[in-house]
């Protein structure tokens, strides 16, 4: 449980700041930290909430509707 609710506590954050290391800096913790929650938990959904690319992230549709 304590897993999923800092999965979407994570992805709160990521789709607020839109990106990985501003929300690693709201959180407290690594952008590498939040990068890997949220891979977490697009596992455990079994589907991509974000784009990454190198310069941005963007919500997918299923992200948004979340």
């Amino acid at each position: 449980m304590a897993d999923e609710l800092d999965g979407m506590t994570t992805f709160v954050a990521v789709a607020e700041t839109q990106g990985f290391r501003a929300a690693g800096e709201r959180l407290g913790v690594s952008h590498s930290a939040v990068s890997q929650t949220l891979r977490r938990l697009e596992e455990r959904l079994g589907v991509a909430l974000v784009r990454r690319t190198t310069r941005s992230v963007h919500l997918t549709e299923a992200g948004k509707r979340l």
